[in-house]
């Protein structure tokens, strides 16, 4: 049984990680744009994917930047909030090798929960009520 106290404070909680997850992702967007060539060693290492050109990264950027304004306002969770899971899951897992030396790569490790925030947000997304627009989102009080 969730108490009231629990009850109100859960949205802020909810708040707080759709805004630290949407800081990262804004970094990880913006690089698109002002480091065009970063972004491509990073895809070409990590992803298997080269040769990409500076337009291909501002239209990535761009796409990217709509969605993640969509998720902080909580639009259409049920996409908004799993693209990012799912985007987030690639990167996490896409690193991997980095994991295997691990005193060499420590701040890889802050994937991990991460991961976990944009899990907790996909999972409690109705809850996910603080600060949103609510558009293409049930009506909680609905059921």
């Amino acid at each position: 049984m969730i108490s009231e106290t629990q009850e109100s404070r859960l949205p802020l909680a909810l708040l707080a990680l759709r805004v630290t997850v949407f800081i990262v992702f804004l970094l990880w967007t913006l690089d698109k744009f002002v480091n065009p060539g970063h972004a491509g060693a990073v895809y070409e290492r990590f992803y298997l994917i080269g040769g990409l050109g500076e337009l291909v990264f501002l239209i990535i950027g761009l796409a990217e930047m709509v969605l993640i304004l969509a998720f902080l306002a909580g639009v259409y969770k049920r996409w908004t909030y799993g693209v990012v899971l799912v985007i987030h899951a690639i990167s996490t897992l896409s690193t991997w090798q980095l994991y295997l030396d691990p005193f060499n790569n420590l701040l890889f490790f802050a994937a991990w929960p991460m991961l976990g925030a944009c899990w907790a947000l996909y999972l409690l997304r109705d809850a996910d009520t603080l600060m949103t627009l609510n558009l293409g989102n049930p009506d909680p009080a609905s059921g």
